[in-house]
């Protein structure tokens, strides 16, 4: 699977998102290392620590189905700025994969790749 096409699973479940609140739909797709590829949305709560990302939903259904061995993961928000993975996501995609490559994508279809690595230098870990 390209790049592309990731992002394009990544956009559709951009539609499925929750977002009563900020009106701002991200969607994710998560690429294991066996090609299984998990989806995610955001879905947000009144209660706004309850709110779960696009990245970390993927992330959480992969974990509970028994795949903790990722290669990609692509987000795709409508904005006009590239969908970045906020502070908690990277901590826990940190924890699976830390070299993770992460395609951010924006309405216009344009998007950059990163590794983890990048995005969150000198990131935590219990060693």
């Amino acid at each position: 699977m390209n790049d592309r096409e990731l992002l394009n699973i990544a956009q559709v479940a951009s539609a499925r998102a929750y977002v009563p609140y900020s009106k701002f739909p991200v969607g994710a797709a998560l690429e294991c290392s066996d090609g299984t590829i998990f989806t995610g949305c955001n879905v947000e709560n009144s209660a706004i620590g309850c709110t779960i990302c696009a990245e970390r939903t993927a992330m959480v259904k992969a974990v509970s189905e028994g795949h903790t061995d990722f290669t990609r993961i692509a987000i795709y928000g409508e904005g006009e700025n590239f969908c970045m993975p906020c502070g908690q996501c990277r901590q826990f995609m940190q924890e699976f994969a830390p070299d993770v490559e992460v395609l951010c994508a924006k309405g216009d279809g344009r998007y950059v790749s990163y590794r983890l690595r990048q995005l969150l230098p000198h990131a935590f870990e219990l060693t």
